[in-house]
């Protein structure tokens, strides 16, 4: 039965509200933050940036929220505003009222929020759980968007080993903080939190999500995705394999853009954010006005191109 969302009790509500108000000194440009109203529930929106080139939309990974992106907003909202939203039916500030019944919803979710703020084209980019909500605005609710980011999207084009998932399990049934460390280091080598966030995302452990988790795409599904699409992995992930995923998103949509960075994991988004954000900010660039995609073509470029 589709859920609502929720804080185990208020005392975990409270908790994390203290944690997110000391997250926020982490962002590190003016902001707008605004509440917008969804059939699901208020979503709250942080808005950063200007200029007038297509703007760029933000969703999060599991158990963060939209001030994850505080080290990728001043590059991304260069010449552009980004807006970065606290996922419907997740641990923030967004007030899930009513479920997400379908997977379809999030594309009604998201389409309302583009409603809302007044946007009729956007370039959407998802991380790890994000990417799976925005693969499925990408399949149902393409409309809108100029081109979809999907970063480290585990389960989504390859099945997740069970190996991972039951190591993830026993990760999370011990939620003291060696052990949240210690999960972290082994998702996100090289890459550790800053205190503020670390504690966030330890306090929203404490909220029961009510939006489920991520699916292996069917062939057909994949096929019928129609927006321009980059696909980025860390080569040492543990929540996918990297070679076979690829390998299937080319076979099943050639048009697609997949980079697979070497040395870095599932925290490759603040791992080697001087690779990864330049190479998302050209995908955005190369999409910026409409075109038709029939005269559209793929620009494969390796990260050591664009490191130079």
């Amino acid at each position: 039965m589709p859920k609502i969302g929720r804080f185990k009790n208020d005392a975990s509500r409270e908790a994390h509200d203290r944690a997110y108000q000391a997250m926020e000194a982490l962002w590190p440009i003016p902001s707008t933050q605004m509440d917008v109203p969804t059939s699901f529930g208020s979503t709250h929106v942080r808005r950063s940036g200007s200029g007038k080139e297509t703007p760029i939309v933000l969703l999060h990974s599991v158990g963060a929220n939209s001030l994850q992106w505080h080290f990728a907003v001043e590059d991304l909202s260069r010449d552009r505003v980004v807006y970065a939203l606290d996922t419907i039916g997740t641990a923030g500030r967004s007030v899930q009222t009513a479920p997400l019944a379908d997977e379809s919803d999030f594309g009604v979710w998201v389409g309302e929020v583009l409603t809302e703020l007044g946007l009729d084209r956007v370039h959407l980019v998802g991380y790890s759980h994000g990417a799976w909500h925005a693969a499925l605005v990408a399949l149902h609710a393409p409309e809108r968007l100029a081109s979809v980011t999907l970063i480290e999207p585990g389960g989504v084009f390859v099945k997740n080993s069970w190996r991972v998932l039951f190591k993830m399990i026993r990760f999370g049934m011990r939620r003291t903080d060696e052990n949240i460390r210690k999960m972290g280091e082994w998702l996100s080598p090289g890459y550790d939190l800053p205190e503020s966030q670390f504690a966030c995302a330890k306090e929203a452990l404490n909220y029961r999500m009510g939006i489920g988790w991520a699916r292996l795409l069917e062939d057909a599904e994949v096929q019928s995705i129609s927006v321009p699409t980059l696909v980025i992995y860390g080569a040492e992930t543990v929540v996918a394999n990297p070679t076979l995923a690829a390998a299937r998103i080319t076979d099943l949509l050639p048009g697609a853009e997949v980079e697979v960075y070497p040395g870095t994991g599932h925290g490759i988004l603040g791992h080697i954010p001087d690779l990864l954000l330049p190479r998302i900010s050209a995908f955005a660039e190369q999409h910026d006005r409409p075109s038709d995609s029939s005269d559209s073509v793929a620009i494969d470029r390796s990260p050591s191109e664009m490191a130079d």
